[in-house]
């Protein structure tokens, strides 16, 4: 049995949980793997909509919660007791059966500390679901309305029919001017820090 139907049955007693519902868009690494899991087992529960609600109010807590982020992040904690005190706090924020077992079962297998990432992919896989394509993009200073619009006109060309950009932007002022651009899957760095690093390991190995 695969990785991911040993997680899918992990978070439902239900003996509807047999096959795995592919989502949309294929995440990799670990946290694709669990997010693909917990969509396929929210799909089945009709709770999608729901385990999304709940994700976002727990990534909420933990940059709110000093105590809580300390609390995921601790690896010195047993993993027995993380398991049982994230049941406690999932009953007391009314989280739904899926979302309490996926946090239990990161607890039991040491793979708290992931939850944020994991919760990205997720987000990846419910934009994707819903026709939306995430963009991000990272300059050095913030993008005034003109550029922006602009931008976003340019990025909206490369969609298919019936897909919506969902823009996010990010200051970074290490990358010293332009901008470093993220739509779904495919990455551009044009920072002018990109530059200078390519243009210094050209000249280094020259020398």
């Amino acid at each position: 049995m695969s990785f991911s139907r040993i997680i899918v049955r992990s978070f439902s007693s239900s003996s509807a949980v047999q096959q795995m519902i592919k989502p949309p868009i294929q995440v990799f690494g670990l946290e694709g793997r669990y997010a693909t899991a917990l969509y396929s087992a929210a799909t089945k529960q009709k709770s999608l909509n729901n385990v999304e609600k709940d994700l976002l109010k727990f990534e909420g807590l933990i940059k709110q919660d000093e105590k809580l982020k300390e609390f995921v992040k601790n690896p010195s904690i047993k993993r027995k007791d993380k398991a049982e005190a994230l049941k406690t706090i999932s009953t007391k924020i009314n989280l739904t059966k899926e979302t309490t077992n996926l946090l239990t079962l990161l607890a039991e297998n040491g793979r708290l500390g992931s939850i944020n990432n994991i919760i990205t992919a997720f987000k990846i896989i419910m934009n994707a679901s819903r026709g939306e394509v995430s963009c991000e993009i990272i300059t050095a200073k913030p993008l005034d309305a003109d550029m922006k619009s602009k931008v976003e006109g340019a990025l909206k060309k490369f969609l298919d029919k019936g897909e919506s950009l969902v823009l996010t932007t990010k200051i970074d002022p290490s990358i010293i001017g332009g901008m470093i651009v993220s739509v779904g899957d495919k990455y551009v760095d044009l920072s002018v820090a990109s530059k200078i690093k390519k243009y210094t390991e050209i000249i280094s190995s020259s020398a």
